[in-house]
């Protein structure tokens, strides 16, 4: 699928990519039928896609949450996906030796807000030579980024995004300051992950909350900022989801809001 990824990335002046799909899977039906679904959706819109997917997750609150279905049995779904729809996809690494492996599976290797400084990790993904997504951490700024995709290029690897998903804001709560966008675009193409910058971590209760009700008003600011990619965790009952339910949209909803996000990517692409 490295032709596709590199298709997208050439794209963005005329639309935005999506990156979309479940926090995590959690059953092989349930990941294709929303990878079938986003993927009728995107053909219609013209919109480049990417399925996303956590093949487990190794960053939770609590240490009875749910974690993943097991390695190997994951990431062989989500290469299933991928051949059978002929679609790119994304999963989260977080060890070294989660690189080499995950390669094997998928096309990108997503590298998550709280690693994003991990210089070891950072070198193992970029090393697969596959295209890497350094999430922008809660703590770094705009600027800082720039170290992180060099990290990659200096060792050989220029396929690299950068995916902004705010900065803390207090204990509970995150913020996008979306002047980053263009501060990051210098570097590498930008990709706003819009349900995890909406997140509500470090909650009483040891669950991550969310506000879902302001996904579509995030989704459209950073369209309108010129971000490259938006980045959007879904599921059919976001509420039964095993991981990050609190901040994700109904795939029912997804259909109008990228609609939404086509019109106002038109308007920003005839007022250059």
């Amino acid at each position: 699928m490295i032709s596709s990824i590199n298709n997208i990335k050439n794209c963005n002046s005329q639309n935005f990519f999506l990156i979309a799909g479940p926090c995590v899977i959690e059953s092989e039906a349930m990941a294709n039928n929303i990878a079938e679904k986003l993927l009728r959706i995107t053909n219609n819109l013209k919109i480049p896609f990417i399925f996303k997917a956590s093949f487990k997750k190794a960053n939770r609150s609590k240490i009875d949450s749910f974690t993943g279905i097991g390695d190997k049995k994951a990431l062989e779904i989500l290469k299933k996906i991928g051949e059978s729809n002929q679609i790119p996809t994304i999963t989260d690494i977080h060890e070294v030796r989660d690189a080499q492996i995950a390669s094997e599976y998928v096309d990108v290797l997503q590298i998550p807000a709280f690693l994003a400084r991990q210089t070891d990790l950072l070198i193992a993904a970029a090393n697969t030579k596959k295209h890497i997504s350094i999430k922008k951490g809660q703590f770094m700024s705009p600027e800082s980024m720039k170290h992180a995709v060099e990290k990659i290029n200096n060792s050989g690897n220029n396929e690299v995004f950068i995916t902004e998903r705010g900065s803390m804001f207090g204990y509970k709560d995150l913020v996008v300051d979306f002047r980053g966008i263009k501060i990051m675009k210098k570097y590498a193409p930008v990709i706003l992950d819009v349900t995890h910058s909406l997140q509500q971590p470090n909650q009483s209760s040891g669950v991550t909350g969310g506000l879902p009700e302001m996904i579509e008003t995030m989704a459209r600011a950073g369209i309108a900022a010129g971000c490259d990619g938006i980045f959007i965790e879904t599921h059919f009952d976001p509420q039964s989801a095993k991981s990050d339910g609190a901040n994700m949209l109904h795939i029912d909803k997804i259909e109008s809001l990228l609609k939404d996000l086509v019109a106002i990517k038109k308007t920003m692409n005839s007022l250059k």
